[in-house]
């Protein structure tokens, strides 16, 4: 199981790339950040979860959910900055540096949460970034202009606005939803294990 997870992840991450520089708009753009930090993250921090190759193994110090959430905080955030994200269309080379500070956050959060001695304040974690994608996710959703220029012209046949609107939409189904969810499994996980006490 551990194996198919971390070659989907794997996989998944030039699927990405692909994405992100095919001129798809913000539907794109959004589609490969949500692949990267919210599928093929928790994928390949599943499959490594306990070795060596496991950054909360190699760094238990470092490597912490809450720590870690906030990294990812602020790499959504800053990355959705207009001035960010014009940088980004406008260079290959920062965005394949926004796309790898995306998959390196979303990685370093989902195995900080999976790793067993943090499972209470991994289920934190993920509720919080749960909750930081669903408002941001609002933020473009529902914003009545255009946030961002450039290369988020119309696409697909959707004019600019249409575009950005449905980018958040994709946050919000994608992103939000799988940590959320990755917060309900944890919950689950931790009730099962926790110990009876005798009546």
């Amino acid at each position: 199981m551990r194996q198919v997870a971390l070659i989907s992840g794997f996989l998944l991450l030039p699927t990405a790339w692909l994405i992100a520089v095919s001129g798809m708009g913000m539907i794109g753009h959004m589609g490969a950040h949500m692949i990267a930090v919210a599928v093929a993250a928790p994928l390949i921090a599943y499959g490594l979860a306990g070795t060596r190759a496991d950054p909360a193994v190699r760094w238990p110090s470092v490597v912490a959910p809450m720590a870690m959430m906030l990294i990812e905080f602020a790499t959504v955030w800053l990355w959705h900055a207009p001035a960010a994200r014009a940088a980004a269309d406008a260079s290959l080379l920062v965005r394949a540096l926004e796309q790898l500070s995306f998959g390196l956050a979303g990685l370093l959060l989902w195995s900080s949460v999976l790793k067993a001695p943090a499972r209470a304040s991994g289920i934190g974690a993920l509720l919080l970034t749960s909750m930081h994608m669903t408002l941001l996710g609002v933020l473009i959703g529902l914003a009545p202009r255009t946030l961002y220029s450039g290369a988020h012209g119309a696409t697909h046949g959707l004019d600019p606005l249409t575009d950005q609107q449905l980018g958040g939409v994709i946050m919000l189904l994608v992103g939000a939803a799988a940590y959320f969810l990755g917060g309900l499994a944890l919950l689950a996980s931790l009730l099962r294990h926790r110990p009876v006490s005798a009546a």
